[in-house]
């Protein structure tokens, strides 16, 4: 058996007749998301062979079961990154076993800097395309074919269709959503003014640290996709004498959290996951 084969089947004993279509994956200061989750059951990543285990302050690394808006959902408090130390393969594992529990849909969230001055702190941002800037892939090796292909498309690897659900509930519930591309820096440090600078120039609009190792997996196995970013700050060099530090993503995660909440319990209404 596989790790996240192993995983699933770890999962399904934890939370026996609990099933998805649907996961929601928790990024940064965004955790307290899954308290409007109904009829909720969780168990620790602590406790699911192969997870690996958040060490980042804002991911409170537990698996969540219920419902939201009606629907059935697993969401994921937290993820592990790759600055924390850990494999890539290890990073994905908890995309892969949720498509081995049958999830269709992955809907990803995440903390990030804004490269634009009119996408302020506080603001959301759905993602329309993203820059792999750190040079690794966790793809790379032999491939799983009964995952997916060796190769495969990325031309819309944010569904289309879930664009446009998120920009109907973004109207209904009077959310701004911006619209942009993700560029993922390997971190953990935050980026210099001169990287903002080119990361500007390379047609990024937002930049963080997490996020497109999943949407490399789940597209890979098949999984339909939506990603939104919480801005948490302007990018380095963009604010005088503005120094970053993870406090201040998280006291702005948590400020975000409100919108956020309001939008996907919007979203998850929406036919498109009929």
């Amino acid at each position: 058996m596989t790790p996240y084969y192993d995983a699933a089947v770890a999962i399904r004993k934890a939370l026996p007749q609990r099933d998805a279509k649907i996961a929601l994956v928790l990024g940064s200061g965004l955790g307290d998301v899954a308290d409007a989750v109904e009829d909720s059951a969780s168990v620790s990543f602590a406790d699911i062979p192969g997870f690996p285990k958040p060490s980042v302050d804002g991911h409170h690394g537990k698996l969540v079961h219920g419902t939201l808006s009606g629907r059935k959902i697993f969401v994921l408090q937290g993820r592990a990154h790759a600055y924390e130390g850990h494999p890539l393969s290890d990073v994905v594992l908890p995309v892969r076993a949720m498509e081995a529990l049958g999830v269709e849909t992955l809907i990803l969230t995440n903390a990030a800097g804004s490269l634009r001055e009119d996408m302020a702190p506080g603001s959301l941002m759905m993602l329309t395309d993203h820059i792999n800037w750190s040079g690794a892939n966790p793809l790379t090796g032999p491939n799983d074919a009964t995952l997916g292909p060796r190769f495969f498309d990325m031309t819309t690897a944010y569904d289309t269709a879930l664009h446009a659900a998120l920009m109907r509930s973004a109207k209904a519930e009077n959310v701004v959503l911006h619209e942009g591309v993700y560029l993922w820096a390997l971190g953990p440090n935050f980026e210099t003014p001169a990287e903002i600078r080119a990361f500007r120039i390379l047609g990024a609009d937002a930049v963080g640290m997490s996020t497109v190792p999943e949407v490399l997996a789940a597209r890979h196995a098949g999984l339909k996709i939506a990603a939104i970013s919480g801005i948490t700050n302007f990018g380095a060099g963009m604010v005088a004498n503005e120094i970053l530090d993870h406090a201040h993503t998280l006291a702005q995660g948590a400020t975000i959290a409100e919108s956020m909440t309001k939008l996907l319990l919007h979203f998850l209404k929406d036919p498109v996951h009929d």
